[in-house]
């Protein structure tokens, strides 16, 4: 009975200890070397917590093959990890340690300036000394002994639309799931080489980690600098022999539109794998023109049901103004869309997505209040408890039975009389040729829709295509071409910045 995703690491190291595990910039570390490291690391943990179990332990975070072993140093201490960015600016950093209270924070050397300089935190252990530390196997398998399945694993903090942090609690059995669907569906083998995208306090990644740990899979950590930079991007992923990747859309996104496949393909990618915001299908065409041989998966699913609780693999052409489906439920998840009044939707209504199943998480930590609003009881019956997680995310069935995203709940507005989505909009627009990408937001104190895009389109030429796609109640009153949208750290347009710089221009 597997209960501990550690698990999957001892089982790789076992089978292909010599192999790389992890590679990035400054290093490359086997899959022997990984536990080897991250035992002594979780050794040091338990030395500097005496006792301490199924508490957080805050990891400074950043896209290197040091941090990966931090997490799992703190998993084999019998605790759970919450990777942090360790470029957020002090006073975020300082919030979300206050709200955290880990028992302990694992930091790189370099990163001691930032926390010496935030006063009240909990022990800090240096990785570069931890992992020299020997291992102390008693203390290991004695942590091992006391968890269970259930147990977490992993928490990591999203702002959502609110921009509070808030920590959503991930357990092992949840992990474990995501793992053996990801190799079952997709039949990863062992000489697959993984190229890491998202950062590892984003969600997304902990596919890239599930795939590595579970089929002793190489995870190349690949330089952020290089997705400003496509060109150089794909000389990277050649000269590593990529052939899988999971990545944010807007990465594919950033490529497609680059132009860099006329130049140069990705030679050896055979999975492509995408999430975290609506994949317009003019961007996946251009992906599928040049690389047609290629496996393209879309994945949705918030950080609250462990990372995805749908896909669609790709298996027909789109027009390039076609919604890409969100597909059909993972295994052993349900999804379902209910109506305003809780009844189940059928046909081509719209519904907020819900989901049961193991991979929904424990909640939110230390806030019962929020996770009694989206966590609850299967409003379908009451017959027993059937943990039920509402997205806020709305979706349709298109005519093959397949799920589309139709946008946020709370991107909904009521405008002289008419039920608008925002997201409705944006994907008209999207769909236009010239714009890159879009945002669409309502401006309550002037009653007006807005449409922010970036690209090369006409303003005028925009407004009078989406004339002929939308009716008139829906067409933004404002149209602004923008350079370049702000993102945030997890890859994705960040709408709050977007609305803040609108409400400081227009004040």
């Amino acid at each position: 009975m597997l209960i501990n995703i550690l698990t999957y690491l001892e089982q790789s190291a076992a089978r292909c200890p010599q192999k790389n595990a992890l590679l990035d910039e400054r290093e490359s570390i086997t899959f022997s070397d990984l536990e080897r490291f991250a035992k002594a690391l979780g050794s040091s943990i338990m030395a500097a917590i005496p006792g301490v179990v199924r508490r957080p332990v805050a990891v400074l975070a950043d896209r290197t093959a040091a941090t990966v072993v931090s997490m799992l140093g703190v998993v084999y201490s019998g605790n759970f990890y919450v990777p942090v960015d360790n470029r957020l600016p002090r006073e975020r950093l300082q919030l979300m340690l206050a709200k955290m209270q880990p028992a302990l924070i694992v930091c790189a050397e370099r990163d001691l300036p930032l926390l010496e300089e935030i006063s009240g935190l909990p022990p800090c252990l240096v990785y570069e000394r931890g992992i020299r530390s020997a291992a102390n196997a008693e203390a290991l398998a004695k942590a091992r002994d006391l968890i269970i399945d259930t147990d977490p694993v992993y928490m990591i903090y999203t702002s959502g639309s609110t921009g509070t942090p808030k920590g959503i609690v991930v357990s092992h059995r949840s992990m474990i799931d995501l793992a053996e669907w990801l190799d079952e569906t997709f039949a990863f083998a062992e000489d697959e080489i993984l190229g890491n995208q998202t950062p590892f306090y984003f969600d997304a990644s902990v596919k890239d980690v599930c795939i590595c740990l579970k089929k002793g899979i190489t995870m190349v950590i690949i330089p952020t600098k290089l997705f400003m930079f496509p060109l150089p991007l794909i000389d990277y992923l050649n000269t590593h022999r990529i052939t899988t990747i999971l990545w944010a859309t807007s990465a594919l996104v950033l490529v497609a539109n680059s132009g860099v496949f006329a130049h140069k393909i990705p030679l050896y990618l055979r999975k492509v794998f995408f999430a975290g915001e609506a994949m317009l299908a003019k961007h996946l065409n251009i992906w599928r023109k040049y690389l047609p041989q290629a496996l393209y998966v879309n994945l949705y699913g918030p950080t609250e049901v462990t990372v995805d609780c749908t896909y669609y693999v790709v298996d027909r052409e789109f027009a390039d103004d076609e919604p890409v489906p969100i597909g059909k439920a993972c295994r052993n998840m349900e999804v379902f869309l209910l109506d305003e009044q809780n009844r189940l939707v059928t046909g081509e209504k719209q519904g907020e997505i819900c989901v049961r199943g193991t991979g929904v998480a424990l909640g939110y930590y230390r806030e019962p209040e929020h996770t009694a609003e989206v966590f609850v009881q299967n409003p379908l019956h009451d017959n027993y408890r059937d943990p039920v997680y509402r997205t806020g995310d709305l979706a349709r069935y298109n005519e093959h039975g397949e799920l589309v995203f139709c946008g946020r709940k709370d991107q909904q507005i009521k405008y002289q009389g008419h039920r608008i989505e925002l997201g409705e909009i944006e994907l008209a627009a999207g769909g236009v040729p010239g714009v890159a990408a879009c945002v669409c937001f309502y401006d309550q104190k002037r009653e007006k829709i807005v449409l922010q895009y970036t690209g090369t389109a006409d303003r005028r030429e925009l407004a009078k295509n989406l004339g002929r796609k939308l009716p008139r109640y829906m067409l933004p009153h404002v149209l602004v071409r923008k350079q370049s949208f702000p993102y945030n750290a997890n890859g994705k347009i960040d709408r709050i910045k977007i609305m803040e710089l609108y409400d400081a221009e227009n004040h």
